[in-house]
Order: C-alpha cells, then sequence, then structure tokens
C-alpha cells in the first residue's frame, strides 16, 4: 500500500486519489472570498493608492469600490466562481483519474 497524498490513508498501488469535489468548493470558495475581502479593505485603507478597478473588471463585473452593493455582489461572485471551479474541475480530474488509471 502506498500513501500518495500525504493523507496517512492507505491506497492500492496503481491508484490515484480523488478530489472530494464538496471539500473542494468549500475550500477554494473560502479561499477567495478571504482574497477578495483582503483586496476589498485594501482599497478602503489605502485609496490613495494606485490600484485599478480594471484588474477586477473582467473577473468581478458588478464589483464596484466602496460600495456596499457592489462588494456584496463581489463577495458572491467569488463564492460562485469558488464552487465553480471545483465542480468543473474536481469532476474533471476524478472522471481522467477513472479513465485512466486502470
Amino acid at each position: 500500500m502506498v500513501d500518495r497524498a500525504g493523507t496517512g490513508a492507505a491506497v492500492s498501488a496503481g491508484h490515484l486519489p480523488r478530489i472530494p469535489v464538496w471539500a473542494l468548493g468549500i475550500s477554494l470558495s473560502v479561499f477567495l472570498a478571504l482574497t477578495f475581502i483582503l483586496c476589498a479593505l485594501f482599497l478602503v485603507l489605502f485609496p490613495g493608492m494606485p490600484v485599478s478597478h480594471s484588474f477586477l473588471g473582467p473577473f468581478l463585473p458588478w464589483f464596484k469600490p466602496l460600495d456596499w452593493y457592489g462588494a456584496l455582489n463581489g463577495l458572491i461572485e467569488a463564492i460562485v466562481y469558488g464552487w465553480y471551479i471545483a465542480l468543473v474541475f474536481g469532476t474533471l480530474y476524478n472522471f481522467v483519474v477513472a479513465r485512466f488509471d486502470r
């Protein structure tokens, strides 16, 4: 038995571990939400810094700096993007592992 993931769980030799999509979705959503909050706080605390909204624009179309409605939408979008990435990547990865790990 070989532990390739470093989790302590034994897996059979030749089998790759699957990604738990639920855990990936939660962790990515929390990571992106915290990153968004830190970026929004940076914009509030340092309004004179040369940070352009054009960087966030393509990723968060409804985000407007220093606007509560835009900040709430940006936070929701960050969570949705986390779940989108988890569902697409996790599902594709698990499909490829199941298909080619024989």
